[in-house]
């Protein structure tokens, strides 16, 4: 019988991100500290640096006999929990963060409820084929949702990347919003 693996979010000590990424690896536990990439400007110099995407935590991917092993790791306040549960994340919901910062820098988190509005379909671009809702009608930037978390990724897309699937009510305007 093979026990599957699920991804979970752990939380962690401020600014322990990494380190704990790096000490579960050491604990042949898999898993994914999503980083930034961000321009930080010195009075010197401008560099570009990695910094964790989600402050305070981390995801691993891992059956039920290791949440002790990776709970018990130096760094790690506890799991995060949805309705008394360790929440689950799913694959989909990595694989989504992956590709978003493959394709942008600098990426912005905000923390917003999960909406429904007008479904669309992403027509071009890493995403092609993701269906996702209009959160709200503003600049040219995208929105993807993460329900799991209740995170919103943003970057810039094109509008002529968007078809819109089914109508909700919202005036259609040529910057959307949209999470998936």
């Amino acid at each position: 019988m093979q026990i599957s693996k699920k991804w979970h979010a752990l939380h962690t000590k401020p600014r322990w991100e990494k380190k704990v990424a790096e000490l579960l690896a050491r604990k042949g536990i898999e898993s994914y500290c999503p980083v930034n990439k961000v321009s930080r400007q010195w009075s010197d110099r401008k560099k570009i640096i990695l910094e964790p995407l989600f402050t305070s935590y981390v995801f691993v991917n891992i059956d039920e006999t290791q949440l002790s092993s990776a709970r018990a790791t130096n760094g790690v306040i506890n799991f995060v929990y949805w309705l008394n549960k360790v929440a689950l994340i799913r694959n989909e919901e990595i694989e989504t963060i992956k590709r978003f910062l493959n394709e942008h820098d600098n990426v912005q988190l905000q923390k917003i409820p999960v909406r429904t509005n007008d479904t669309v379909r992403i027509t071009n671009g890493l995403l092609m084929g993701q269906k996702g809702q209009i959160v709200s009608v503003n600049s040219k930037s995208v929105k993807v949702i993460l329900p799991s978390l209740g995170f919103m990724m943003q970057a810039e897309v094109e509008t002529s990347s968007i078809e819109i699937v089914k109508k909700q009510g919202l005036p259609f305007s040529e910057n959307l919003e949209f999470a998936i």
